[in-house]
């Protein structure tokens, strides 16, 4: 038989691509990549010219990297869109590009959300740190970072770090960018830590108790200046956890969905600190959280605004909206229970109305809750007024707003009630007392703890 006849050698590539027409050497050039379009311009001059056309480099900057104008890292405007896809891959090409944007566009979000919401808290926001900060910083704890959270630092270094000047701390100590909650005495506001910060307290935090977390690759994140309350990131196998009550011997929740961190991705690996803060800029931008005044300092405060978490009903032109946050950090009573922080918000946005009859006022005077676990009652509690205070309510006043907590066997409850309001005042009423629902809102441990 035969034997076929000898293949002959295929055209060159450049030679190929030099025989199309313009229009359609721009498609390939684009569906080629950035990485294969620098390496044409070194096979020929017509190629060169092609892939030097900066509206091609435009494309490749907004698709890889999110680019809309040609600036460096730093935000400083260059020549072009090319010198500036150079710049950043010289910058960031250890990382896969799909995950620098994501980080990028997180914290570009997260700063124009704070920029129009919370300046005083975008204030506090640091410059991104160099890769031999983050390399010091790995010998200094004696092992690796997530890449996630590597790229993090690299486009923001946290906040600013609290230091010895009290005045100081005090100023700048309701600006955390994760937020808080308030009730009683129980004040929590937590901070995104500095790299130098992490370093520090992690290393603390192992000498301190050596017993419990030796041999595990944790680093601290994120904490509270006021009451404690602390967020650490397992760098082994990218889990975020909070501490709870009993953080000293050990005990840690997760804070993000488990199956959603995925370490080791070669093109998107996503660790729990980059999900958290995520979901939390998704919450912020959505309204479901918001900013609050607090002793006439902004914060953003943790009490769900919108459903399902926050319900709201209306009796009489009463309005009533309530919410809970999961709190970790305080210890539940009795033991092994969980404690929770629940928000009340009482207003008439329109008139109070009774049988027909408008009041210009009404006064609270009494309330009745029942707290549910599982759908058992836990407890059905009645008392005076509310944390020994008895709002009057008036049409377009803003809401009166205050903070309670309780505990609840582990599993998801619920609390609802009334209070019961006197048209008028209760020192000189005008009408029938009348009662005002509580519509139930949940008692849960959420996926994602803040």
């Amino acid at each position: 038989m035969a034997s076929p006849p000898p293949l002959e050698p295929a055209p060159a590539p450049s030679t190929g691509l030099e025989s199309m027409e313009g229009l359609v050497l721009d498609t390939v050039i684009s569906k080629a990549g950035a990485r294969p379009a620098a390496a044409l311009a070194c096979a020929s001059t017509r190629l060169r010219a092609a892939v030097t056309d900066d509206s091609l480099w435009r494309r490749f900057c907004a698709e890889d990297l999110g680019l809309d104008a040609p600036i460096d890292p730093d935000g400083r405007p260059l020549p072009s869109f090319q010198v500036a896809y150079k710049v950043w891959l010289e910058s960031f090409g250890m990382y896969p590009l799909p995950l620098v944007k994501r980080v990028k566009e997180f914290w570009s979000s997260m700063k124009t959300w704070l920029s129009e919401n919370f300046p005083e808290a975008a204030k506090t926001l640091c410059k991104g740190v160099t890769e031999a900060q983050l390399k010091s910083a790995e010998d200094d704890l004696g092992f690796k970072l997530p890449m996630p959270t590597k790229l993090l630092y690299r486009f923001c270094n946290a906040q600013l770090p609290f230091g010895e000047n009290h005045e100081a701390n005090k100023r700048i100590s309701t600006h955390g960018i994760i937020g808080g909650y308030a009730f009683y005495d129980h004040w929590v506001n937590v901070h995104l830590s500095p790299l130098e910060q992490i370093v520090e307290e992690t290393t603390e935090f192992y000498r301190e108790f050596p017993d419990v977390f030796s041999g595990h690759k944790l680093i601290i994140v994120a904490t509270s200046w006021f009451h404690p309350k602390t967020f650490l990131l397992n760098c082994s196998n990218g889990e975020l956890y909070v501490g709870t009550n009993n953080l000293l011997l050990g005990e840690m929740l997760p804070c993000v969905p488990k199956a959603l961190i995925k370490p080791t991705d070669n093109e998107l690996p996503q660790d729990g600190l980059l999900l958290w803060l995520e979901e939390h800029l998704r919450r912020l931008q959505n309204g479901i959280i918001k900013t609050r005044l607090l002793m006439k300092s902004r914060y953003i405060s943790l009490y769900p605004e919108a459903p399902p978490s926050c319900t709201s009903a209306v009796t009489n032109g009463v309005k009533v909206r309530g919410s809970a946050v999961f709190v970790p950090e305080h210890p539940g009573d009795p033991p092994r229970s969980c404690m929770y922080t629940y928000s009340i918000r009482l207003s008439v946005p329109e008139a109070c109305m009774l049988g027909g009859v408008y009041y210009s006022s009404c006064q609270l005077n009494s309330r009745h809750w029942i707290i549910r676990s599982r759908d058992r009652v836990d407890s059905d509690v009645r008392g005076e007024g509310v944390i020994g205070q008895y709002p009057v309510l008036s049409p377009g006043q803003d809401e009166f707003v205050y903070e309670s907590c309780t505990s609840l066997p582990k599993g998801p409850g619920s609390v609802e009630g009334s209070f019961s309001f006197v048209p008028g005042k209760l020192s000189r009423p005008e009408g029938k007392p009348f009662e005002v629902m509580v519509a139930p809102f949940p008692l849960e441990v959420p996926e994602y703890i803040f």
